[in-house]
C-alpha cells in the first residue's frame, strides 16, 4: 500500500510492503540495551496488555515477548503483518493489518501502547482520542525511535550521502540526537512522565548494514527496481572501500513515556 504525505520525502510516495521480505531479515536490529531501558521503565512487562502501533514484522513485540506482556501488533502493510506472523510462529501475539487511526479496540483495553520508528506517519488529530479511548486511566503512551548518526559515523555518513544521490527528497536524512517530538494536541490528554536519550553502537557485517540502508524508506520502499539494482551495486562497492567486515554505526536511541491523565 503506497503512502504519500507532504511532509514526508516531498510527498513522494512509499510502500512499505515491498521491503517486507528484506525488512524481516535486516531490520531486526535494536541491541539488548533498547529493551532493558523500556523494562526498566516497568513497561511492556508481565501482566500488562500492550498494543504495538507500526509493529511492522513484529520486531518490538517478538523481542519483548519473553518480559511476559500480552502484545498485540498492528500495521497498515499487509505485507508486514504476514511477516510477522510467520516470525512469531510459536507466540501468542494477536496481529492486524490496519491503519492506526481505524482501530475499533474496545475502551480501556491497554495497559501500554508503544509506537516504534514510526509516530510521525499517523494522523494525530484522529489518533490521540482513539489512544485515550483504548488505554485504560493511567496508561502509558509509548513512543520509541533509534536512528544512525551521519555526521558522527563516517560508514552511515558516506552510505546516507549515496541514498541521497538516488533519492534526494528523502527526508529521513541527517539525523542528530534530540529528544523525540510529541505534538500538541497529545498535552490535552497526556502527561510527559519521562523521556531520555542515549547512544548505542550496533553491530553490523557489510552484508546487514547494506541490508539495513536497503529497507530504509528512502531506497527500497520508494525507489524503482531499476534505481535500487544501481544503488545495491554502488553501495556494495562503496562498503568494500570503506568498511571492514564487521563493523558497528553509531545510532542513539530515544524515547517519551506519556501518562494518560483521564479518569475513571
Amino acid at each position: 500500500m503506497y503512502i504519500s504525505d507532504k511532509n514526508i520525502d516531498s510527498g513522494k510516495a512509499f510502500d512499505w510492503g515491498k521491503t517486507s521480505a528484506d525488512y524481516a531479515r535486516f531490520r531486526d536490529i535494536y541491541p539488548q540495551e533498547f529493551y532493558d531501558r523500556i523494562v526498566g521503565r516497568n513497561l511492556c512487562v508481565e501482566e500488562q496488555c500492550v498494543l504495538d502501533l507500526g509493529t511492522g514484522t513484529g520486531v518490538l513485540p517478538r523481542n519483548m515477548y519473553r518480559y511476559g506482556a500480552k502484545w498485540t501488533g498492528t500495521d497498515i502493510s499487509k505485507e508486514q503483518i504476514a511477516q510477522a506472523r510467520i516470525l512469531s510462529e510459536g507466540m501468542d501475539i494477536v496481529y492486524y493489518a490496519a491503519s492506526a487511526e481505524e482501530l475499533d479496540f474496545t475502551d480501556n483495553t491497554f495497559d501500554v501502547v508503544t509506537a516504534c520508528q514510526c509516530f510521525w506517519y499517523f494522523d494525530h488529530q484522529k489518533l490521540a482520542p482513539e489512544l485515550v479511548r483504548m488505554l485504560k486511566p493511567g496508561g502509558r503512551l509509548l513512543l520509541l525511535y533509534m536512528a544512525w548518526l551521519p555526521y558522527e559515523d563516517r560508514i552511515a555518513g558516506a552510505s546516507e550521502a549515496l541514498a541521497l544521490q538516488y533519492n534526494p527528497a528523502w527526508s529521513g536524512a541527517g539525523e542528530t540526537m534530540h529528544p523525540i517530538v510529541v505534538p500538541e494536541i497529545y498535552r490535552e490528554s497526556f502527561e510527559l512522565t519521562y523521556h531520555e536519550e542515549y547512544l548505542l553502537q550496533v553491530p553490523f557485517t557489510r552484508e546487514s548494514w547494506h541490508g539495513r540502508m536497503k529497507t530504509c524508506r528512502g531506497i527500497g520502499a520508494s525507489l524503482t527496481e531499476t534505481e535500487i539494482l544501481s544503488w545495491e551495486r554502488e553501495h556494495i562497492r562503496l562498503l568494500a572501500e570503506i568498511a571492514p567486515e564487521e563493523f558497528t554505526v553509531l545510532h542513539y536511541g530515544a524515547m517519551a513515556e506519556l501518562k494518560s491523565v483521564k479518569s475513571v
